[in-house]
């Protein structure tokens, strides 16, 4: 059914699902929704408090839920939407931290070949491998590979 935007009374929403005025009122009571207040204290659904009502309805007229299952139901539902968000950004941290890896491998297996091959062309003279410092042989042994070097140069 096409709605229109904006707020509605308590009257066209009970047309809308063809349900008592009566029934609203007591998913309002049992805090299933929660519809905005004119000055006057006259309901106003807005189109997300229709939304949840016509799923409200459905699952307590079609699937047959009591209004404890229909609490249940939707807390859970909004239990989901938050992990789905937390899920999806610890996703995004992970796949940028996976590009970022990614770029800083790609450029040290370049560098890396790029000094190889100029080591076959005898471009480069032959350096003494260095040696870890006190502390980067410390963090070696504590788990960590990134290693400072002393420059003996």
């Amino acid at each position: 059914m096409r709605r229109k935007k904006g707020y509605f009374s308590i009257s066209a929403v009970s047309q809308m699902f063809s349900i008592h005025p009566q029934t609203i009122r007591l998913y309002e009571q049992e805090g299933l929704i929660t519809p905005k207040r004119s000055e006057g204290n006259t309901r106003l659904f807005s189109e997300e408090d229709v939304n949840k009502l016509e799923e409200i309805v459905y699952l307590t007229h079609h699937v047959g839920v009591n209004l404890a299952g229909v609490e249940m139901v939707l807390k859970l539902k909004r239990q989901i939407a938050k992990l789905q968000k937390e899920l999806n950004s610890a996703f995004d941290a992970a796949s940028a931290e996976l590009t970022k890896q990614e770029v800083a491998s790609k450029h040290a297996i370049r560098t890396g070949v790029n000094r190889v091959m100029a080591l076959k062309q005898g471009k480069l003279p032959k350096k003494p491998h260095k040696q870890p410092t006190q502390e980067a042989q410390l963090t070696l042994e504590q788990g960590d590979w990134e290693v400072d070097y002393d420059d003996q140069d």
